[in-house]
């Protein structure tokens, strides 16, 4: 009696390992199929950064499915990404997330764009025990919370206008004071902290620092701050919205520096397209350049320029650092889905724990957070309506247009 009660807790042990051996199957979709959700913003402040991030994951995906998909234990699955709009609210991003997740049953998460609806997504999935990668969220705090199954491919927010800064020093006549400014959302704050630290420990003065609120329409009163403070750098901390108008207010003001930079937007085509001329000379930091001399595992296009050229193809324009990140965001999970020759949610997030590997976006590696610290960022600046990489010297393509003319005189 006693053997056969103990043989048929053998056969139930037996029995619910196989059946989590079994890959979750995402509702409506077929037994060779990865299906991944992505809470993404098509609306709401972050929309124009959510196209630009969905490109980049259509591209992998297209990509992938076209040369014959995933290798998984020896057996091929084509993937599926499924969209839906966070509005940009993070409360919106975690529902969604935890609705992919508990009713449509997808086998992995994409992140939303921005570090706030990030830093919500990646509490859902922690608890939920489902790996999410994302490429759109710098802020570290996403990464301070003890968090096991959220990982980064981006370098962290302090080092975006840190480049510039790095490259401000080495110029001649060398900048002396700086305004540091920036929205109050998770990463500007991280971005612009990250400038007044570099500008303490290098000698330069700070004169005027503030946070504006996010999404606001009116920086006039900030500006205006800046121009009495008369740097010679302007840092911005701030989204592409944010960047148009701060820009836009600068020239309405007549505020002249030798440097004008924002952590984002002069990297994007909206940018150029938008404030034309006014551009010009801007500078911001971008996780990416298409010059960048990355040689990559095969699996996924290797070489830098080549997905540029591929890129422009298909969307007409040149990728911005928000389509590569996006791009190399699906490349991680494929790499470690790879590895672990698997579908199971822990065995990929142990493998996407120990992914050390270089891609067209340069080194996947992430520390004991879950963040690509590895990744060194490069800056660009917007010469003759193009976005050039200046900084630093082994990835430049042209030297820095400096100092700024002052804006009647350009």
């Amino acid at each position: 009696m006693h053997v056969g009660r103990g043989l048929s807790y053998i056969l139930l042990a037996v029995f619910v390992a196989g059946v989590a051996a079994v890959p979750r199957l995402a509702v409506g979709a077929d037994e060779n199929t990865i299906v991944f959700g992505a809470a993404l913003a098509a609306t709401g402040s972050y929309a124009r950064e959510g196209a630009l991030t969905k490109e980049g994951y259509d591209f992998w995906s297209d990509y992938v499915n076209v040369h014959g998909g995933i290798a998984v234990g020896g057996r091929k699955y084509r993937v599926e990404i499924r969209y839906a709009d966070d509005e940009s609210n993070p409360q919106t991003a975690a529902k969604l997330v935890e609705k992919f997740i508990d009713q449509d049953h997808v086998n992995f998460i994409l992140a939303p764009y921005g570090s706030a609806d990030t830093f919500a997504a990646a509490a859902v999935v922690e608890r939920k025990k489902i790996p999410m990668v994302e490429g759109n969220g710098a802020s570290e705090r996403i990464f301070n919370q003890g968090n096991k199954y959220t990982f980064g491919v981006l370098s962290p927010g302090r080092k975006y206008l840190q480049g510039v800064l790095d490259m401000a020093v080495h110029l001649k006549p060398r900048p002396q004071t700086i305004a540091v400014v920036s929205a109050n959302d998770l990463f500007s704050i991280e971005a612009a902290q990250g400038a007044l630290d570099f500008s303490a420990a290098h000698g330069l003065k700070v004169v005027y620092t503030a946070r504006y609120p996010a999404d606001t329409s009116d920086v006039s009163s900030v500006v205006s701050a800046i121009k009495a403070a008369k740097p010679d750098i302007i840092v911005n901390g701030g989204r592409l919205q944010e960047a148009l108008l701060m820009q836009r207010s600068l020239k309405e003001q007549g505020v002249n520096a030798l440097i004008f930079a924002h952590s984002v937007g002069p990297d994007t085509p909206d940018f150029r397209q938008t404030l034309g001329k006014d551009a010009e000379y801007v500078y911001g930091g971008t996780q990416w350049a298409s010059n960048a001399k990355y040689r990559g595992a095969p699996g996924f296009i290797t070489d830098s320029k080549v997905y540029a050229s591929e890129f422009t193809k298909r969307y007409g324009h040149v990728p911005s650092y928000q389509n590569a990140e996006s791009s190399a965001t699906c490349l991680a999970f494929q790499y470690a889905i790879e590895r672990a020759g698997s579908l199971d949610p822990l065995k990929v997030r142990d493998a996407l724990a120990a992914l050390d590997v270089v891609t067209f976006f340069g080194l996947l590696k992430f520390d004991e957070r879950g963040i690509n610290i590895y990744k060194p960022m490069v800056v660009n600046q917007i010469q003759h309506g193009e976005s050039v990489t200046v900084w630093p010297l082994g990835s430049q393509v042209r030297p820095p247009m400096y100092p700024t003319p002052p804006w009647g005189s350009r």
